[in-house]
């Protein structure tokens, strides 16, 4: 066989090789590498440290908030101002554009630099045998060939390949997403088999929680799983958001009605007579007028309050647009062990003597109790209950305390359950442990599948066993029963096992022999035969309290929930029924079930099947990549490294902040603070609420500007004096309405906003009902603007009298309209105008800063204003309450129709 260069990893099945091939292909060996050639292979391979992506520069993340479409219709307009030298329009223009920029640029930068904690990962030292002995050193230096020793509360440093093991067990749901840890052992293993299923390898992340162990670095840096993974996270393209699609849709509309009603204004004038150099400067000035200048500074403002609004509820996002993504989500896709469950192993049921027994307590609820047959019994009543827990507490190598609010694990989370679970049923672990001496003990080994201990029990000792049940089982001939012993039968133990193992439950099975002698520490181990089978513990990784109520909210708000896992798949239906994810029975796909479809044939399964199982990292990619060619607006969360590539190509990627590792903060858009599944909840509607903001700032400002254009190409086409001065145009778009619209942004939720289904993820931010009711609108105030301007001309009026008089209409019909725009459907007269207080004063501030520029004589100069008597006060304000009798009719005809 050819020799292999230790530092290229890939390609080579390092599970499949015993020892002997092992240290030929590392060129290493039982005394390590030699100092010298450690370091002349880290000169080759570099360190062992995943590759980094650098922070974005100020400056990138500044010029990423210029990139809207409406920014670049501004930019456009600014630069026109400029070569027609009107600076008050270039000013205005450009302090829109920066305001915009400035404040997405401090939200954003802010939670850019809260979420760049990717090398916590890899601060570790690493215990290594070179040049014969044994040294301690950082992390980064290990190179492939290097011998590590690794033990409990150690996390992994690279890939490596054991050797040696003794009752190693190791966390890898940081890589698999089970959440029980993986029994190690150092045997080669077939050369196909699932890498969640090499247990001869080590992965860099993972870790060690009981045992320790040894073996060779077969991958560093990028070369180990965890660095595909993060190779995977840096080179992956995000999405563009919902909401940026709409921006670029309605930009791109804007654009053509921009241009469209330009060179219809120029077309116009010249046919009627206008010079063409003047109507250049009107079609310009139209164009400039035409343009939503307050959209870019009121979406940004609408997101901002969006993310402060998520935050108090502890939903973190890092992306102003993600905000809104969430409510568009049509399917979130959830990771199970720490997202829909605690991700800690409790003691769910106990069987003992034939009857089952579940454990009713919780962490800080009374102990003592168990629920038996739907009935409180106390332990004393039942002597193999107690013998069963006793057994469990004494094959334990665990701790646990109790802080004064819970029960605190030190050591293998299964080993906990049972130590805490005793407790809470009234055996203190420490007490029976100091009564019942140790004599000798066997650790668990994976081979083996069962770990014993002889104690002194009494006068005399007995000996106790844990593990597999048919490991344990094969050991027994009597069967414990509250009131003495029988006859074993095993078939009725292994469907009493069975039976809990379908329902997902984790089971180990207890033991015991009294023995006849006390035996010496140094005597052989006494023969395990003849046992007295003392019952079964199942033990299950329970959901997150309001999880349950948390999908069923999802599913009537029209979000569908699918779970995504690297657990069995008998656990995550488990799971999934208990948390009415699913049906009962319902089908579940593993990942080497998915490894044999096509891409069109997942793209079927994913739109019936609600829970997947047993998958990879590429498997979840698939799986979204299909979701979202299915049309769906795809929501992933999750906290492990294995879930880190399907958050960066999600629509959305949601990450815990608690217990979620760096690496899938770094690849989230949102960041539960946490921990929380029912938190989703609440950013969905969140998420909806900013949406249906922005729809409604949207609609304002469409709606007034284009009732200003309907104005202006009118009075065009019927060859009358210019309706209102371009500096009007100005006052208009910026300082009264822009001061309403930034107010719509703190517009509280409406009541039926998770009661309505997803929006479709083709639909505009305006819906076509809105649009109807902007080209309605417009008429309406163009068309009462217009009449009160030719009304003041025929009356004698001087011509800056009657453009007041239009301009001071058009301020009232949109003080009118920000009412019209608090909701699709909800008559204006059902709103409590003091709900949203930003909003009332905004329209009355709006209001009273035109009426005072009117009466203040520099204004008066500068705008072209003239004073107006209440007669004409009065007349403005029954014509512009015009628009609001044209929606409520249009709004009840339209709930009869939704209902």
């Amino acid at each position: 066989m050819e020799t292999t260069s230790p530092e290229r990893a890939g390609g080579v099945a390092w599970h499949a090789l015993d020892r002997r091939e092992l240290e030929r292909r590392l060129h290493s060996g039982p005394a390590g590498l030699s100092r010298v050639e450690a370091a002349a292979r880290i000169a080759r391979v570099g360190p062992n440290a995943l590759p980094e992506s650098p922070p974005p520069s100020d400056a990138a993340i500044f010029f990423r908030q210029l990139k809207s479409p409406l920014i670049a219709i501004l930019g456009i307009a600014a630069v026109v101002t400029v070569v027609l030298q009107e600076w008050v329009d270039t000013a205005v223009i450009a302090a829109v554009i920066v305001l915009d920029a400035v404040v997405g640029f401090f939200q954003e930068r802010g939670a850019e630099r809260s979420a760049r904690s990717l090398q916590r990962l890899l601060t570790p030292r690493a215990r290594v045998v070179r040049d014969g002995r044994e040294w301690e050193i950082d992390s980064r230096e290990l190179v492939p060939g290097d011998l590590v020793l690794v033990e409990s509360g150690n996390r992994v440093p690279a890939d490596i390949r054991l050797i040696a093991t003794a009752g190693l067990r190791v966390d890898e749901s940081l890589l698999t997403g089970e959440s029980a840890p993986v029994d190690k052992s150092s045997a080669p293993l077939p050369e196909v088999v699932d890498a969640a299923d090499r247990v001869n390898m080590l992965f860099m992340g993972t870790v060690v929680t009981s045992g320790r162990g040894r073996g060779y670095v077969v991958a560093t840096g990028r070369t180990s799983q965890l660095g595909a993974i993060a190779e995977t996270i840096r080179t992956a393209e995000s999405p563009e958001t919902p909401l940026q699609r709409r921006m670029s849709q309605l930009g791109r509309a804007i654009g053509v009605i921009v241009a469209v009603t330009s060179a219809l204004a120029f077309a116009i004038g010249v046919a009627v007579g206008q010079p063409p150099a003047d109507m250049f400067l009107v079609a310009v000035g139209l164009a400039v007028a035409a343009v939503p200048e307050g959209l870019p500074v009121a979406f940004t403002i609408t997101l901002a309050l969006g993310v402060r609004r998520m935050a108090r509820r502890n939903a973190i996002v890092r992306r102003l647009p993600a905000v809104e993504t969430l409510g568009s989500t049509t399917v979130i896709g959830s990771d199970k062990t720490g997202t829909l469950t605690e991700n800690r192993m409790v003691v769910h049921e106990v069987w003992s003597g034939g009857l089952t027994f579940s454990v009713a307590a919780e962490d800080d609820e009374p102990i003592g109790a168990l629920l038996a047959a739907g009935a409180i019994a106390e332990i004393p009543e039942h002597p193999a209950v107690y013998e069963t827990l006793l057994a469990g507490v004494l094959t334990n190598d665990a701790s646990a305390f109790w802080d004064g609010r819970t029960y605190r694990v030190q050591g293998d989370p299964t080993e906990g359950a049972l130590l805490v679970t005793a407790a809470r049923l009234g055996i203190e672990p420490e007490a029976v442990r100091a009564a019942h001496e140790p004599i000798v003990e066997l650790p668990f080994e994976p081979e083996r599948q069962f770990s014993a201990s002889v104690r002194r029990y009494g006068a005399q000792a007995a000996v106790f066993v844990k593990g597999a049940p048919e490991r344990v089982l094969a050991m027994c001939d009597r069967l414990r029963r509250d009131d003495g012993e029988s006859a074993l039968d095993p078939a009725f133990v292994q469907d009493a096992a069975a039976t809990m193992a379908a329902r997902g439950l984790r089971v180990l099975a207890v033991a015991m022999r009294r023995l006849t002698a006390l035996p010496d520490d140094r005597a052989p181990f006494p023969e395990l035969q003849g046992l007295t089978f003392l019952g079964l513990i199942g033990m299950v990784d329970p959901p997150r309290p309001g999880v349950r109520e948390a999908i069923a909210g999802c599913r009537a708000a029209g979000l569908r929930v699918v779970m995504i896992t690297g657990d069995h798949a008998v656990t995550a239906r488990a799971i999934g029924e208990a948390l009415d994810l699913c049906e009962p029975g319902a089908p579940v796909f593993t990942g080497r079930e998915l490894a044999a479809l096509t891409d069109e044939q997942l793209r079927q399964i994913v739109r019936t099947v609600s829970i997947f199982a047993r998958v990879t990292p590429e498997d979840k990619l698939r799986i979204v990549r299909a979701l979202r060619a299915n049309g769906e607006v795809v929501a992933v969360t999750g906290d492990g490294v294995n879930d880190a590539p399907a958050l960066q190509a999600a629509d959305i990627g949601i990450a815990m902040g608690r217990s979620g590792t760096d690496v899938a903060r770094e690849a989230a858009a949102m960041i539960l603070a946490d921990d929380n599944f029912v938190t989703i909840y609440a950013a969905v509607e969140e998420g909806r609420v900013t949406f249906d903001n922005v729809r409604k700032v949207t609609f304002f400002l469409v709606s007034t500007g284009a009732a200003t254009i309907v104005a202006l190409l009118a009075g065009l086409a019927l060859r009358w004096p210019i309706v209102f001065l371009p500096v009007q145009l100005i006052w208009l778009n910026v300082v009264t309405n822009g001061l309403q619209d930034v107010a719509l942004a703190f517009e509280p939720g409406e009541r039926d906003v998770l009661k309505r289904p997803p929006r479709r993820p083709n639909e505009g931010i305006m819906s076509g009902r809105l649009w109807r009711r902007t080209m309605v609108t417009g008429i309406i105030m163009a068309l009462g603007t217009l009449v009160l301007f030719r009304w003041e001309l025929d009356q004698g009026a001087t011509l800056a009298h009657a453009q007041t008089v239009a301009l001071t209409t058009m301020v009232l019909f949109q003080t009118f309209q920000i009412g019209n725009a608090r909701s699709e459907l909800e008559s204006v007269f059902r709103l409590n105008p003091f709900s949203n207080p930003f909003l009332f004063a905004s329209a009355v501030a709006a209001l009273a800063v035109h009426v005072g520029a009117l009466a203040f004589p520099p204004t008066q100069f500068l705008l072209g204003f003239e004073p107006l008597d209440w007669a004409t006060w009065l007349r403005m304000v029954a014509v512009a309450l015009s628009v609001v009798a044209v929606v409520e009719v249009q709004k009840l005809i339209q709930r009869h129709r939704v209902q």
